[in-house]
């Protein structure tokens, strides 16, 4: 059974844009990779990186009905924006054996536990590889950085096998 970074989003472009390098260098990596969107008719940019969409919605009413992933990124608006996510993150978050990380405003208040500030360093090809996918969205001219910043209510010690450290 492979590792598995799930990507949940309000967008295909929200994921590229906050998680593509992240994406495409745990896919390099033999990841098995999917991104959770409501709407997923133009997965292009998903299959420059290495990655599958998977509907959101129906994760949700299946209330996820699988084996967890080893690592969790997650759209902090979106978490705000769907009381689902939240009880499912939860859930995550409980079963001790996920790094979860979020981007976006803030940490919400009702996830207990201590935060802190991680990020992935992007290899070359990651770089490259989300820049065409970023392409693929229709952002053409967004400049992609070294780095993809996060935040975690984990120990970097989980996340560390999923190649986030503690930013700074």
């Amino acid at each position: 059974m492979r590792y598995r970074l799930d990507v949940v989003a309000p967008s295909i472009a929200d994921a590229v844009a906050n998680a593509g390098g992240w994406m495409f260098d745990r896919a390099l990596g033999g990841w098995e990779v999917r991104v959770l969107v409501p709407d997923y008719r133009d997965a292009s940019p998903l299959r420059i990186l290495g990655a599958e969409p998977v509907s959101l919605e129906a994760i949700l009413e299946s209330h996820g009905g699988e084996r967890y992933p080893q690592a969790l990124a997650i759209s902090a608006d979106l978490y705000r924006s769907d009381p689902r996510i939240g009880a499912g993150l939860r859930l995550a978050l409980g079963d001790g054996g996920i790094g979860v990380a979020m981007w976006g405003d803030g940490w919400p208040f009702d996830l207990e536990g201590p935060v802190g500030e991680v990020e992935h360093t992007l290899s070359l090809a990651a770089r490259a590889f989300k820049a065409k996918a970023l392409v693929a969205t229709g952002a053409s001219g967004q400049a992609v950085g070294a780095t993809e910043a996060y935040r975690s209510g984990i120990p970097t010690s989980r996340l560390a096998g999923a190649d986030l450290v503690p930013a700074g």
